[in-house]
């Protein structure tokens, strides 16, 4: 049977066949990460939705305060698999555990990089436009692959786009970052098109727009991931330990976020999380916390609870192994111990149940639609209009595209796709990575309300 290989796994070569930089005291995996912190689309996760729209509490998630936590879990979960892994001779001696913590860490890092303002909430309100609004009309000429690509607008395939085409050199590699922490990226390595088809393993997700599909080919071969059809490989080994970095942290943080806005009870979240704990370990934490405050009494939880977390997820991906390296694993987290599989699913049930239907919550949700609407409307509109128009337009039009920073007068540079989805894709590229702030400052200013943000 065929297998995957951790030589080609774990290559350090730069996309586009960059040769990586020798440095004293950094490898190319930690130069990876430094790129993606450094970046202003990371930066601008700090005034992102993580689940809690414009949070007046500053104790409160956002996406940027989310990352980090998921990429110190993924870190740890990295190292410690990496060290079993050379315990067992099944990497190439010249990496360390710490290379394979870096690569997961910069995929915990840049997991969320491509999320739009407003969450999950604002990818729906994309696929709301591009599908029943204004927006179903601008595009129902464009090829099936190119319209499902924005009627299922999707955070992972626009940060995949932001790590490549986007960020730092456009359309020239993007932030550049290694082979090995590319592929560790993507969690749906497959079109929005095949997925809709029901021709992949998960209807509703995918992580390639049409626009890379080159690139993301480029990062399959050179990483041997197997080939599974047409357009579709199976998942990067490393790939799972950023998911179930991901799980891990919502399973506790959500919760943590619903105790401190006063939504949650601490009695009912004390009982999920002490799921993971034996009997001794849950009576010790009683004692200790028993007088404390709730926001100490978190802290203290949270440490024995992501300890649980990482002891699961390494032996999870350890004991499936060879499954993994053959391409039959898509996500360990279904992998590992019950009581963890049970503490995940009981947090997720209790967020789901009464905090994303919290009418705050809800009714920020809803505004959502209307600022993305009104952005989208005007972007879109300008974008296709100076590229049907070859470049001549009316004063409003060119000035939109100044504004959205739009290059409109190369797009027949992107091989593979049409002028007019090349255009939408910037106008995306720039209304994704807006913060909520800015979207909703905006909006404002177009609907000729004004004000100062």
């Amino acid at each position: 049977m065929e297998r995957m290989s951790w030589d080609k796994l774990l290559n350090n070569t730069r996309l586009g066949g960059r040769p990586p930089k020798s440095e004293l005291g950094r490898s190319p995996f930690h130069s990876d990460h430094d790129k993606v912190i450094f970046s202003g689309a990371f930066r601008r996760l700090a005034r992102k939705t993580q689940v809690h729209p414009l949070a007046t509490n500053d104790h409160v998630h956002n996406r940027l305060t989310h990352s980090l936590e998921v990429a110190c879990v993924g870190r740890t979960l990295g190292v410690r698999v990496g060290q079993e892994l050379l315990n067992e001779r099944l990497i190439p001696e010249q990496h360390s555990a710490s290379d394979i913590g870096d690569i997961v860490q910069t995929a915990c890092l840049a997991h969320d990089i491509g999320n739009p303002p407003f969450g999950h909430t604002g990818e729906e309100a994309i696929r709301h436009w591009f599908s029943n609004d204004v927006g179903a009309k601008l595009i129902e000429h464009l090829p099936f692959h190119e319209a499902t690509d924005l009627r299922r607008f999707e955070g992972n395939a626009q940060g995949f786009r932001v790590l490549t085409t986007s960020e730092y050199h456009p359309y020239e590699g993007g932030m550049r970052l290694t082979y090995a922490s590319l592929g560790a990226f993507i969690k749906y390595p497959w079109l929005a098109g095949d997925a809709v088809n029901k021709q992949r393993p998960i209807e509703n997700k995918y992580g390639i727009y049409c626009s890379e599909l080159d690139l993301f080919n480029e990062v399959a071969d050179a990483t041997g991931l197997l080939k599974l059809g047409d357009g579709w490989r199976c998942r990067h080994p490393l790939a799972n330990l950023m998911e179930v970095s991901d799980d891990f942290c919502y399973a506790i943080l959500d919760l943590e976020d619903g105790v401190e806005m006063g939504i949650l009870e601490w009695d009912k979240v004390f009982e999920i999380l002490c799921l993971v704990l034996d009997d001794h370990q849950k009576n010790q934490l009683v004692k200790e916390i028993q007088g404390m405050k709730v926001g100490r009494r978190l802290s203290m939880v949270r440490g024995k609870v992501i300890s649980a977390f990482v002891d699961a997820g390494a032996a999870a991906f350890m004991n499936n192994h060879n499954d993994i390296m053959t391409g039959k694993v898509l996500g360990i987290l279904d992998l590992c111990d019950r009581n963890v599989r049970d503490c995940v699913s009981a947090a997720k049930g209790l967020a789901r149940d009464e905090i994303f239907q919290h009418p705050r919550k809800v009714e920020l949700e809803i505004g959502a639609y209307s600022t993305l609407s009104t952005l989208l409307n005007v972007s879109c509109s300008a974008a296709l209009e100076y590229v049907r128009k070859g470049g001549v337009a009316d004063s409003k039009t060119r000035r939109v595209v100044e504004l959205f920073g739009l290059d409109l007068k190369n797009l027949e540079s992107q091989s593979g796709v049409s002028k007019e989805y090349g255009a939408i894709m910037q106008v995306l590229d720039y209304v994704s990575g807006m913060t909520d702030n800015y979207a909703m400052h905006l909006a404002r200013q177009f609907n000729g309300l004004g004000g100062d943000r």
